[in-house]
This record gives structure tokens, sequence and C-alpha cells, in this order.
């Protein structure tokens, strides 16, 4: 899922952020992603990809909402909605997922519809492959520039790394 606050698919740096959608550790990145976004603008174009742990019960239904999101427009919007209620998602479920929707004005029976035809499934078992392909073993983790870099572990000095990949690029560009 691309940046759709950008709109700029064609971008010279791509930051794919693989998230879980009911990480705390993921809600906490978000800081990163929008202080990145503020520095570079139209020059970052930060994609989502799907990595949902199986630890956490809701994650595989909320990546896939929040692809039905993206088709519906809101994206991002609905992915930072859902992060900031990552506990309620734990204690409520598939409900939360609908109730995101409705908060945002997009159609929640659309939503319901797409979690049980499962037209999403493709999307998010690719973004899960790929991610476990490229050693992607917990969130969030960021690819950039080809270099993987693990914020599982710990996300200490990650945004700086991120920038000094992204400058480097862009200098390049």
């Amino acid at each position: 899922m691309s940046d759709s606050t950008t709109g700029n698919t064609d971008s010279p740096v791509v930051l794919e952020a693989w998230f879980d959608l009911q990480c705390p550790d993921c809600t906490s990145a978000l800081d990163d992603v929008h202080a990145l976004r503020a520095k570079y603008g139209e020059r970052l174009d930060v994609r989502l990809r799907h990595f949902p742990l199986q630890k956490n019960k809701h994650a595989y239904a909320a990546a896939q909402a929040a692809e039905e999101a993206a088709e519906q427009g809101q994206g991002w919007p609905y992915a930072e909605a859902l992060l900031a209620r990552t506990s309620d998602l734990a204690d409520r479920g598939e409900p939360v997922l609908l109730d995101v929707a409705r908060e945002l004005g997009l159609d929640a029976e659309e939503f319901d519809t797409a979690l049980i035809d499962g037209r999403h499934l493709l999307v998010v078992d690719a973004d899960q492959a790929e991610g476990q392909a490229i050693k992607v073993t917990g969130t969030p983790t960021y690819v950039i520039g080809g270099e993987r870099l693990d914020g599982g572990k710990s996300q200490e000095g990650l945004r700086a790394r991120i920038e000094e990949i992204a400058d480097r690029l862009l200098a390049q560009s």
C-alpha cells in the first residue's frame, strides 16, 4: 500500500514499512514515519507492507481491512487510526475494524463484505511471503535502498539511519 498522503508512486526513494497493525511497537514507529514524511515530503514514498504476526490474533484481518481502506482512498489514515487502537483491537477483535472504518467515513458494509469474501487475501499473503523471503522476523521492519532495518528488536537510531540512506539515495538521483 503506497503512501496515500503523498500520492507519489514514482518517488526516487521508497521506504517500505513492514507493519503488523496490532503491534504496539508499530504504533510507536508512526512518530518516525511522520517525521520522515515531514522532512522529505514528495521525495519519499512510504509504503505499508503487511507482516501480521501469529501472536496477534486480529492482525491478519486488520491487514485485509487496511487494503480495503486503501481501495476506498484512506489506506494510511485507516492504518494509523487502527494502530492507535491496538489494545482495543486485541480486546474486541474485528468489530474494531468496522468501527474505525465508520469513524473515517468509509463504507463499513463493504469492509465487512471484503473481510468475508477475502478479496484482499492475496495482497496480504504476498506481502507476508516477501517479508519472509527477505528475513523480516518482527515489526516494525524497514527496507530502504535494499537495506533491511529491524525495528522489532529496537527502534533506537532507526530514523537517523533511514535519513542517512535516504539522503544518499536522493543525492544520487
